[in-house]
């Protein structure tokens, strides 16, 4: 019998808004399970759990990325450790608390193994962005000692890109295929149903939110939809736990250039999802979730 495993979905600035002309989740059809709102009860596609979840952690200002995604990746009050959000990526403090509580690492430990984080690298991120913009999931990779996925694996078969189409690297030169999102979600599935443990991070929803960009946010949120629900279909529900959550609210009000104080979505399938989801109230939740569902039966 397989062993349980999980992925998490990690998307950037997805927040739960109102039902607004502001808030192309709204005004776009087609991009089920992203379209939820406040104060509904939404019907979630492959039998999924919504949990609105908190995103401010007790601690005054917008939630910003750095400190959002250091908490969802280690479980630790990363806002209330520093006394303020903090924006872009992690300084020395939050690279500190990953170091020791990655999620990455906690697993290691426990013996919990294969586990991945399913984005492919360049080798020009590291030779001119590494020191620079280092994200808070390179620091929890590097924190277990895992390697990176570069773009030889993606050509492989063996990652996927942040924009899982690779229209970026193609436009950036890179000789890589241009994917559907069918093709890139059964790539990502794949890589699921081999692994105890795969993370995907995707940020181009918090880029469109910055940007106030209503026809990119038209044209790129049902592939987007269509990725997520391909993995879907492509998984095995009764062995798999699938999570999807995020950072901060963002793309949900275009009004605003800036973050939201909405909650986040986390949605959960699959193995133990309605369990799961009654244990689930802020982002400080998610690792420790993650955690006893792998280590339940390990």
């Amino acid at each position: 019998m397989k062993q349980n495993s999980v992925i998490l979905y990690f998307i950037d600035g997805l927040g739960i808004g109102e039902r607004s002309e502001l808030n192309p989740l709204a005004q776009i059809g087609n991009i089920a399970p992203l379209a939820n709102f406040q104060n509904e009860t939404p019907s979630i596609i492959f039998d999924g759990f919504l949990v609105p979840t908190d995103a401010c952690l007790g601690v005054e200002g917008r939630p910003q990325s750095a400190s959002g995604q250091t908490t969802i990746l280690t479980g630790v009050n990363a806002p209330k450790f520093l006394g303020a959000h903090k924006q872009g990526f992690p300084n020395q403090k939050l690279r500190d608390v990953i170091a020791e509580h990655s999620i990455f690492l906690q697993l290691k430990k426990l013996g919990i193994e294969p586990n991945l984080f399913a984005n492919a690298y360049t080798k020009q991120y590291f030779e001119t962005h590494y020191k620079r913009w280092k994200s808070a999931t390179t620091c929890a990779v590097e924190a277990a000692g895992l390697s990176f996925r570069m773009i030889p694996d993606l050509l492989g078969g063996f990652a996927v890109f942040h924009d899982f189409t690779n229209e970026f690297l193609r436009e950036r030169g890179y000789d890589v295929p241009l994917l559907s999102p069918i093709e890139a979600g059964k790539t990502l599935a794949k890589l699921v149903e081999s692994n105890r443990f795969t993370l995907y991070e995707h940020f181009i929803t918090d880029k469109i939110g910055h940007d106030q960009d209503f026809d990119w946010a038209k044209r790129h949120l049902p592939k987007l939809a269509e990725m997520i629900r391909t993995v879907l279909a492509n998984i095995n529900l009764e062995t798999t736990t699938f999570i999807l959550t995020s950072d901060h609210g963002n793309i949900e009000d275009l009004s605003v250039r800036n973050h939201t104080l909405n909650k986040v979505p986390t949605i959960i399938w699959g193995r133990n999802r309605h369990k799961i989801a009654k244990t689930i109230n802020d982002l400080t939740d998610i690792t420790p979730a993650i955690l006893k569902v792998l280590s339940s039966e390990h």
